[in-house]
């Protein structure tokens, strides 16, 4: 059984233009459940602790209908998040950097976060993302000062599905910056879309991709574990 650690943002707020975001929680109850299912377990961290901001968006009908992943946030299952400075990144098998807008706020240039991932990925974890979740990881350079994406193909959110009213918003273009140091694809002819730069290296493209993304990170960390039962019995 693996230990993942899922990385929300705390959120941001722009009182000027009325405008709040955090973490989308379809891209962290819908990999949990894949996770879940394998026999996995997700703990959970954001940069200050305590209850970080869902993006309200996010649990609207509009983009939950079924209001199934409001009544999981409603039930509390994201309520406590270990602060990133007290997280211990040797226990995790691997890391999951959550998406929304707030990514590219609070996470994207976070140090101590940048080191997490580091760890993570130093000791053999797999380190991936989803959707704005990526940004963070465009950020985090290894030991040896070379971009953590560098040259590697990646995914994420693209620039023509981004809501016209939020990207001067933004602090940044995901897909703007993910191209300058990685191998950036869309895929927009399919419904939902993930890639491996390589085999620690996991990234999911939005929203819709989020639980092929969890699929795919579970079953990889389940074939893991059973090649490594396997050298264990050798």
């Amino acid at each position: 059984m693996a230990k993942v650690l899922a990385v929300l943002s705390n959120g941001y707020i722009n009182e000027e233009h009325n405008y709040v975001t955090g973490w989308w929680a379809e891209e962290l109850f819908a990999p949990a459940l894949e996770l879940e299912k394998e026999g996995h377990t997700v703990g959970l961290a954001s940069i200050e602790g305590g209850k970080p901001t869902v993006d309200p968006i996010s649990i609207s009908k509009d983009y939950d209908p079924d209001g199934i992943y409001k009544k999981q946030y409603e039930s509390g299952m994201a309520d406590k998040t270990t602060p990133i400075v007290d997280v211990k990144a040797s226990d995790y098998d691997a890391i999951m950097i959550v998406g929304g807008h707030g990514a590219m706020f609070d996470l994207a240039h976070n140090e101590d976060l940048h080191a997490v991932i580091n760890v993570v990925y130093e000791l053999g974890g797999i380190v991936s993302a989803v959707c704005h979740g990526p940004a963070p990881l465009v950020y985090t350079k290894t030991r040896d000062g070379r971009h953590l994406l560098e040259g590697l193909k990646v995914t994420g959110y693209p620039n023509n599905k981004e809501p016209k009213e939020v990207v001067e918003l933004l602090p940044f273009s995901l897909e703007d910056e993910l191209k300058k140091i990685g191998n950036y694809h869309e895929e927009s002819n399919h419904d939902a879309y993930v890639v491996w730069g390589s085999k620690q290296i996991l990234t999911g493209r939005d929203p819709q991709s989020s639980q092929l993304f969890g699929r795919e990170l579970a079953q990889k960390l389940t074939q893991r574990e059973l090649q490594s039962e396997e050298k264990f019995m050798d």
